[in-house]
């Protein structure tokens, strides 16, 4: 029977390298949780404070008071005729921020057909419009977040004179508020212009005082 050789120790330069490699990597470990997931996050809230404050706090809305009122980014729902009123919603039960989206339903579809001709007479009955009188997509649609804030100028113009005769004021007093808040492209190309239903409401609000 042939002798087996004993182990031998490993040598104390690999033991060393081991331990060295370990330190490193828990080190670096520690590092890269620092700075990504502390300097970094606090770095950027902070220059989100600074640089853009509003957007970074939820582009809050107050009114005369100075009470928070809601956010420019989303919509709100008015119906009383003083007000302008905002695109349908198929958010939840109406402009619910935590079940943001849209109907789902294809052009096609007989619920949104019918849907669309349902809300089409209503604005045409509440804003006196004759029977066929052609309106802006928005005014029967619902945007595909069920969370959007504007309408076109097109469905503000439609509106004014419902809101001017509801509130006893001129319409041109109206048109300069919906001018005031009306927003062009971003960057002058992309989207289209936008009015604010929940701002000009409050501009209006604030009118009268």
């Amino acid at each position: 029977m042939s002798a087996q050789a004993e182990p031998q120790p490993a040598p104390a330069t690999s033991r060393t390298s081991i331990r060295g490699l370990l330190v490193t990597s828990v080190l670096m470990t520690v590092v890269l949780m620092v700075g990504t997931g502390i300097i970094y996050p606090l770095a950027m809230a902070g220059l989100a404070q600074v640089f853009f404050h509003d957007q970074s706090n939820g582009s809050l809305v107050k009114n005369a008071q100075g009470q928070v009122v809601g956010s420019s980014l989303i919509g709100q729902n008015f119906t009383k005729p003083k007000y302008f009123h905002p695109r349908l919603s198929a958010a939840g039960k109406g402009y619910d921020a935590s079940s943001s989206g849209g109907t789902n339903l294809g052009p096609t579809n007989k619920t949104l057909m019918k849907n669309t001709i349902t809300q089409a007479n209503l604005i045409r009955k509440e804003d006196h419009l004759p029977a066929n009188y052609p309106l802006p997509a928005d005014a029967v649609s619902t945007s595909a977040s069920g969370l959007d804030p504007n309408i076109s100028p097109a469905y503000a113009d439609l509106q004014v004179p419902r809101v001017a005769g509801a509130r006893g004021i001129s319409q041109a007093k109206v048109l300069a508020l919906v001018k005031k808040y009306t927003s062009g492209r971003t960057l002058g190309v992309l989207g289209e212009p936008r009015v604010n239903v929940l701002q000009v409401n409050l501009a209006l609000d604030a009118s009268r005082r």
